[in-house]
């Protein structure tokens, strides 16, 4: 591996590591567990993310022609929900910020079981491992959090303290990974401007928020949070299965591309949809 490639993979893993760490170190178990007793607005959360959008992002691949490997990063958009920024985003929206925590945690835990078992099936010509995936998803996401979640529980003090470090790191190292991404593929990222790329990640985030909110139940604050988190992919796992079962670099930029797009793209929209205060 040269030196631009393990730069690339340190800026992976420390935003896939602090971000899980980070987000742990926030959370207690009760506040995840809350708001998810209402089976009805779960089922159709998960029927969102795991049906919904690996099914948008199969139908974009077919309408617009994508390349194979921009389908294929797509795709994996589609399987891997759970963003770690929906609680930042359902609290500019002033969503239900407990609904928001717990479908985050939610759709994470699930994606990691998810990924391993559908993407072989969804992918029958492409060569995948499907126990390497979920080992690196349980190492690199599950464990963190996990022991985040304990250390808040048993030291409350120690993790607020240490806190704000990991968010910094995990933004620093994000914006570290997309900057790396595009600079070592940079002819990549520019021939996605003469591909159906951008405009199938528009859509796919257009079509994320639309089920969210066709599916998120009659209450506003809970169909702005499912909106939200169904067109915020999870991009830590997506990059983290990316890394590891591809070799084509386009993979990993149609999954920058729509990472860029989203962040563009759903934080001036969490600000519009903020109810208006007098």
């Amino acid at each position: 591996m040269d030196l631009k490639n393990a730069a690339l993979s340190m800026a992976m893993f420390a935003f896939v590591l602090s971000s899980m760490i980070g987000m742990g170190l926030g959370l207690r178990v009760a506040e995840i567990v809350a708001p998810l007793r209402n089976w009805r607005l779960v089922t159709l959360s998960l029927v969102a993310n795991f049906a919904v959008m690996p099914a948008v992002a199969l139908a974009l691949a077919r309408l617009l022609r994508l390349d194979e490997s921009m389908g294929i990063g797509l795709l994996l958009l589609g399987t891997a929900g759970g963003a770690p920024f929906l609680p930042k985003l359902a609290q500019i929206a002033r969503g239900n910020l407990a609904f928001a925590v717990g479908l985050m945690v939610l759709l994470m835990v699930i994606t990691v079981g998810y990924i391993p078992i559908v993407l072989p099936a969804l992918l029958p010509g492409v060569s995948v491992h499907p126990a390497q995936i979920a080992r690196s998803l349980v190492m690199l996401m599950l464990l963190p959090l996990g022991g985040a979640l304990a250390v808040n529980a048993y030291r409350p003090h120690l993790a607020a303290s240490v806190k704000p470090a990991l968010d910094k790191t995990a933004n620093i190292s994000l914006i570290a990974l997309i900057a790396l991404q595009t600079l070592l593929n940079l002819k990549s990222v520019v021939a996605v401007f003469g591909t159906g790329g951008i405009l199938a990640g528009i859509v796919f985030l257009a079509a994320g928020y639309l089920a969210g909110w066709l599916l998120g139940g009659p209450a506003r604050d809970t169909r702005l949070v499912l909106g939200l988190g169904t067109s915020q992919r999870n991009i830590a796992a997506a990059l983290v299965v990316a890394s590891q079962s591809f070799d084509d670099p386009n993979v990993v930029v149609m999954i920058v591309v729509v990472a860029v797009g989203g962040s563009l793209i759903l934080m001036p929209l969490a600000k519009t949809l903020a109810p208006r205060t007098n």
